[in-house]
């Protein structure tokens, strides 16, 4: 009998062992791989937009370059998560990079996913290579409010509650009225619209409210690495603002679109991409 439960102990103990080692990790994020180079990209879209964002410009890299385009957790259709924040989004990245050997990537990010990209980068600066930051702001809501400080425990309910309780079509004329102001690509507009709406509600509004509280502008001094400051051109008009923000940032090359809105890789391709392609070139 006593040998029975010993052995039976031992059973057990395999077979608890087996559904641990059998369970995947997993992260804030889809992905897709393509490329085989030896050097790789990563790709973060930016709010409540979709991997494919990305298509156009992995497509012109992916034979020099492996290419990781993510799709965050409950943006454009992704399976969403519990309690999404900005902060466990960041760590995500940054351990699936470890996680995978991701030696040095260059880590290119749009919007919100610029954002991820910088405090990623601060934060884990021995992972980085370089990065992009395409049209993204150390602290969006410091343009609007020069004394802006973050808030440690910022209530979202009021934000969450508003955008979890408009019906679709609500949902889908707010999202009409603002995406011509983010994109001048009347071709894509529709498609940034649908990937909104294919958006999880409440993580649509509960990182909102997140990105919307975020303050990156001391963090950034912790960032090692070569980057490269993409902006819409109408900031070239906010530039004192800008470069204030982006002050403590080292080995910073900012540059400013010729036209265009908030989604540069459509709406300024030609300079977008000698931008990436020199800044990529560069060692």
């Amino acid at each position: 009998m006593k040998k029975f439960r010993i052995l039976l102990i031992i059973m057990l103990f395999f077979a608890a062992l087996c559904n641990i080692l059998g369970q995947e990790i997993s992260y804030p994020f889809e992905v897709k791989k393509t490329g085989k180079g030896k050097q790789s990209l990563i790709f973060i879209p930016g709010f409540a937009s979709s991997g494919e964002v990305w298509n156009e410009t992995a497509s012109k890299f992916e034979k020099n370059f492996t290419c990781y385009i993510l799709t965050m957790a409950g943006f454009a259709g992704a399976k969403p998560e519990t309690d999404a924040s900005f902060k466990d989004w960041e760590k995500g990245i940054a351990s699936y990079i470890e996680d995978h050997k991701i030696e040095k990537p260059i880590i290119i990010g749009h919007s919100m996913g610029g954002g991820l990209a910088l405090a990623m980068a601060a934060d884990y600066p021995e992972l980085a290579g370089k990065i992009v930051i395409v049209d993204t702001l150390p602290c969006l809501a410091a343009i609007s409010d020069p004394k802006f400080t973050s808030k440690e425990n910022n209530d979202c309910s009021s934000t969450f509650n508003k955008l979890t309780a408009m019906t679709d079509e609500q949902f889908r004329q707010m999202q009409t009225q603002a995406i011509p102001r983010l994109l001048a690509d009347t071709f894509m507009q529709e498609t940034v619209i649908s990937w909104s709406m294919k958006s999880d509600r409440k993580t649509f509004a509960n990182m909102y409210c997140d990105f919307s509280n975020t303050d990156l502008r001391e963090k950034i001094k912790n960032i090692e690495c070569p980057s490269l400051i993409l902006l819409e051109s109408f900031f070239v008009n906010l530039k004192p603002t800008i470069e204030d923000q982006y002050k403590n940032l080292k080995n910073a090359n900012m540059q400013y679109a010729s036209k265009g809105l908030h989604f540069i890789m459509y709406d300024d391709k030609e300079w977008y991409f000698n931008q990436l392609n020199n800044f990529l070139s560069t060692k």
